[in-house]
């Protein structure tokens, strides 16, 4: 008993004796740390996350601190370019400038003057209206003899965007008179009539000029205008090739609207000539449309008798067929 006592001791010390050479791999708190180690690990990797969270801060800050924000000169042409496009949809789609090249609209618009024209409402169906000044390209030859000046490439591209006017358009500037339906006349020295109503023009019509002109070459005219057309005069009427004077073209000295650029609407350059051009008081004056709203029911008079003809052989017809019914 006791053998075996001492044995099962001696195995035991055996096992301890057997298990001790393994003591060094762990030393009895190697497991435990090993062990605790997945915790530390944890600890540790959480401190990793932690500097891998940071790191990733860090990187997502780093590159924010990276981009530094571009120098002038690199974002220049980008800004020029932006610059570029919306000068050009302005010009197509909202405001173009012009110069004036002649007096032919003296004293309102001088030689040299830059005007903003107005091409959004003709977008809109927005048709030139009596007293407005509008620029329009030549509709048939006006320009014939008139020197064209050259430009140079930056003037072209200039021109192109919008920035300076075109020297290569062939386009006009006048004010519009007469609208279609209307009737123009000018005898004598004037005043210039509009559907019989005589217009008072000393407010734009250059001092000293008359409003009509005695001349055989056209300063003498009645004129009725057609739809879909204007007739246009120069404020300096004496110094001025409008439609009176080529009344031998095509359209009889008339501008096609569809010919209409839009409506000049601000004088932006020279800063002291800067003005707004408004529609003079003595186109406001309700009597100008009497005679077109006479010659627009004329027009409509043959369809409307007829209707009024139709309109008792109907009523006849029905109560013939009713009586028949019955």
């Amino acid at each position: 008993m006791g053998d075996v006592a001492v044995g099962a001791r001696s195995g035991a010390d055996g096992e301890e004796h057997r298990d001790r050479p393994a003591e060094p791999e762990v030393p009895a708190g190697d497991s435990a740390a090993t062990s605790g180690n997945d915790s530390p690990a944890v600890e540790e990797g959480s401190v990793r996350d932690d500097r891998t969270r940071t790191g990733d801060q860090g990187s997502g800050d780093s590159p924010r601190q990276e981009k530094k924000p571009r120098s002038f000169w690199k974002e220049l042409p980008i800004l020029v370019g932006i610059a570029l496009v919306l000068a050009l949809l302005i010009k197509t789609f909202l405001l173009q400038a012009f110069s004036i090249p002649s007096d032919s609209m003296q004293n309102t618009l001088q030689q040299g003057d830059r005007v903003l024209v107005d091409k959004l409402t003709p977008w809109f169906g927005s048709e030139p209206e009596r007293g407005e000044v509008v620029v329009f390209h030549d509709p048939d030859n006006w320009l014939a003899g008139e020197p064209t000046p050259e430009a140079n490439a930056l003037q072209k591209v200039l021109s192109w965007i919008g920035l300076m006017p075109s020297v290569e358009e062939k386009d006009l500037i006048k004010r519009v008179v007469g609208v279609g339906g209307d009737v123009v006349e000018c005898k004598g020295t004037g005043p210039l009539t509009v559907n019989g109503v005589a217009l008072n023009e000393v407010s734009y019509v250059y001092p000293g000029n008359t409003p009509c002109s005695q001349d055989d070459q056209g300063g003498q005219f009645r004129v009725e205008v057609p739809a879909g057309h204007i007739w246009v005069m120069g404020d300096h009427r004496q110094n001025s090739r409008d439609s009176r004077y080529n009344q031998a073209d095509k359209n009889h000295g008339m501008v096609p609207v569809q010919e209409v650029v839009g409506r000049a609407v601000v004088i932006g350059w020279p800063v002291n000539r800067w003005d707004y051009l408004e529609v003079p008081d003595t186109f406001d004056q309700p009597a100008l449309n009497n005679e077109a709203s006479a010659g627009a029911a004329l027009s409509v008079a043959p369809q409307g008798l007829a209707l009024m003809g139709a309109v008792p052989l109907v009523l006849w017809r029905r109560r013939a067929g009713g009586g028949g019914e019955r």
